[in-house]
């Protein structure tokens, strides 16, 4: 019988994620444009992203030997309600008193706590909710959420921004957030856990949980070069995010309703692109060599993005959005599958660290670059380095990446299956 992807916990953890993207989608897009309105400077809007990212440095080492061995569900599902929670007190200090920038940096730190939280429980749990014989289809879809529900809510945050002001689109946000933890906590799965092993848990056992993480990723070089290059290209992207904002605020003939129209064009590239996983599969053979093309396509298309003409760069955005939900489909899968399910957690979150370290040392780097030089340069320099970085740890280390990527698929264990359906 045909695997069914869209099972009712799938259908739920969906339907959750979309709601979480809704909201912080429009709140990032209210946000972003506040700091950079309220400061006039990029390196103060790099600086809240690094608070953003610092937690994911720490909190996933020290927690994640207990996650492997507790539900990953409730975390999920508080993590979400505490999120809504605060958006929603932060939209009502900001119908009530001033924005403050100090106070924001602290905002920001403690949202990141709890996002490193969920972000590292929604990880862990995900693998388990799609059924066997679906994962590429699953990460298919959950990699087109973001880029829909953006398309979706990039316009409706630009105009809600004029319309209604921040601190309401933070409470909708909240609201979001809620109804999400609300969705997630009716999902029934069944986790593999040691809850008696949990009852006695020490720093001992915590430094050995993690030396067991170590040496499985040390044994898959693989799986390491994927991980810092996936950390290289993503942090330059999350530095540069800011100097497009300000470019399309500064620059003449560029508007925050021009910026937002790039979500759209990224959904078509995305959405075609997943329809074609979708419903295409990619034999394991290919999958290597189509990832190593994608990634040097992609750091091209960034280094030329601000230099060309409005158009070609809704073009650029729609090629890139084709071109990554396709490679982050057979990311997911590849790595994702490797992972033992009880070390999911701890090895997920060296992944965390590593991506941690590079987003706050890239996005400062740039954002301070960002000061000095002109923005098209600045994003031409991060589209460079990520492809220079592509060639140092995926090309020169490609035989063992290689055989990540062109895994033959095994059947899951019994204690690897969805709960129900």
């Amino acid at each position: 019988m045909k695997p069914t992807l869209w099972t009712r916990s799938f259908t739920r953890l969906i339907g959750a994620t979309v709601l979480g993207a809704a909201g912080g989608i429009a709140g990032n897009f209210a946000l972003s444009f506040l700091v950079f309105d309220e400061t006039g400077s990029t390196f103060a809007a790099a600086l809240v992203i690094a608070a953003q990212i610092l937690p994911d440095f720490f909190i996933p080492l020290f927690l994640s030997p207990l996650m492997d061995r507790l539900p990953r569900k409730p975390i999920l599902v508080a993590g979400d309600a505490a999120n809504g929670v605060l958006y929603t007190l932060a939209g009502i200090y900001l119908l009530n008193f001033k924005f403050s920038y100090i106070g924001f940096l602290c905002f920001s730190l403690l949202i990141a706590c709890l996002s490193s939280f969920d972000s590292l429980a929604f990880t862990a749990i995900f693998p388990k909710i799609i059924p066997e014989g679906c994962e590429e289809k699953g990460y298919t879809i959950s990699g087109m959420v973001y880029p829909i529900m953006k398309v979706v809510m990039m316009p409706v945050a630009a105009w809600l921004f004029g319309a209604v002001g921040v601190a309401w689109i933070l409470i909708f946000q909240g609201a979001c957030s809620v109804f999400a933890a609300l969705i997630e906590n009716s999902i029934h799965i069944s986790e593999q856990t040691d809850r008696n092993r949990g009852k006695i848990f020490s720093f001992r056992q915590w430094i050995e949980d993690i030396k067991e993480a170590a040496v499985f990723l040390r044994d898959h070089k693989g799986l390491y070069s994927i991980f810092s290059y996936m950390a290289v290209t993503n942090g330059v992207a999350t530095g540069y995010a800011p100097i497009i904002v300000a470019f399309f605020r500064t620059a003449p003939g560029f508007s925050v309703a021009m910026y937002s129209f790039f979500s759209i064009a990224e959904f078509a590239g995305r959405s075609l692109g997943g329809l074609l996983h979708y419903n295409v599969s990619i034999s394991p053979k290919r999958r290597f060599a189509m990832a190593f093309l994608i990634y040097q396509i992609y750091e091209l298309m960034d280094m030329i993005l601000l230099w060309i003409p409005y158009p070609f760069m809704l073009a650029n955005r729609a090629v890139c959005g084709f071109l990554g939900i396709n490679s982050a489909s057979m990311r997911q899968h590849a790595v994702q599958g490797i992972i033992p399910e009880n070390m999911r957690a701890r090895v997920n979150a060296f992944n965390s660290m590593i991506m941690s370290a590079a987003f706050i040392l890239l996005s400062m780097g740039v954002g301070y670059l960002g000061e000095l030089l002109d923005y098209r340069v600045c994003v031409t320099l991060c589209g460079a380095l990520a492809a220079i970085a592509c060639w140092v740890l995926i090309w020169r280390n490609r035989r063992s990446v290689m055989t990540i990527y062109n895994r033959e698929d095994e059947p899951r264990s019994e204690t690897l299956q969805p709960a129900e359906s």
